[in-house]
């Protein structure tokens, strides 16, 4: 199956992809103008600007026109919406890069129904890189050049490397709250990533990737792709389903459970 009949057989993925490039093109505008970008501290401690609101408001208006009737979780505005099915956007995920001139932050997007993520894309749009996955039809990666979508690969890599924890390749994402990933640290091979960890574990790039903190949005699109490419996801609490707290992806489930068992060992 090619990457062009999954779009086209999945309407609501060919949308999810519509909607995160549109924010994609809207928060490169502003990555382009980052001396005159206003920032800010939310509650959390985490930064946020104007480019943060314009994608999430640029998401949300290609999604609305589109299906009015669904629900709509975003990190900046909240929920809106009661329909049974639920977009959930992270409009860019690692504002603190995107506001260094860090070309590694993201556009995330997802469909969640009936509790299950069925559709997910992320976009690296400094980088050029999009990736996508739909429940059951796999993931797939490829380069954008001026809006189109183009060389598109089906990732498959993910089910496959080192069994154990010992010596694999680990990536740790964000810097700050790292003591929650010590003892992974600790023994496996930690390294530099220059893209987001868990996308390399989909490439097969990486064994183990953490992501030390997060809510659902950062968690939604990215683990369906992993999982379609054939990796695991679970919560540090062995949560199947994104949720907020430390996430684990791991190329095979041998490395996860072992790496489960070490992250949550009393002491």
């Amino acid at each position: 199956m090619t990457a062009n009949r999954t779009l086209q057989t999945h309407p609501d993925l060919t949308l999810a992809r519509d909607a995160a490039l549109a924010g994609a093109d809207e928060a490169i505008r502003h990555f382009a103008a980052l001396d005159g970008l206003p920032r800010e501290v939310k509650a959390d401690g985490s930064v946020v600007t104007r480019a943060d609101r314009a994608v999430e408001a640029r998401i949300r208006e290609v999604l609305t026109a589109a299906r009015p009737d669904d629900a709509i979780l975003g990190e900046e505005e909240g929920e809106t919406g009661t329909g049974s099915r639920r977009w959930i956007l992270d409009p860019i995920d690692g504002t603190a890069l995107f506001v260094e001139g860090d070309d590694r932050w993201l556009v995330l997007v997802a469909l969640e129904e009936q509790g299950e993520i069925t559709a997910g894309v992320a976009v690296v749009p400094a980088q050029g890189r999009i990736w996508w996955a739909s429940r059951g039809a796999g993931a797939y990666e490829a380069t954008v050049r001026d809006g189109r979508i183009e060389e598109q690969v089906r990732l498959g890599g993910a089910d496959d490397g080192p069994r154990e924890v010992a010596g694999s390749r680990l990536g740790v994402v964000p810097q700050w709250d790292r003591e929650v990933a010590d003892r992974l640290i600790a023994v496996a091979d930690e390294r530099p990533w220059p893209l987001h960890p868990p996308l390399l574990v989909a490439r097969g790039e990486l064994d183990l990737a953490v992501q030390t903190c997060g809510s659902i949005w950062d968690f939604a699109a990215i683990s369906l792709i992993v999982t379609e490419a054939g990796g695991h996801y679970r919560g540090f609490d062995g949560r199947e389903n994104p949720a907020a707290g430390p996430g684990l992806y791991a190329r095979n489930a041998a490395l996860r459970d072992e790496a489960l068992v070490l992250v949550r060992k009393p002491g």
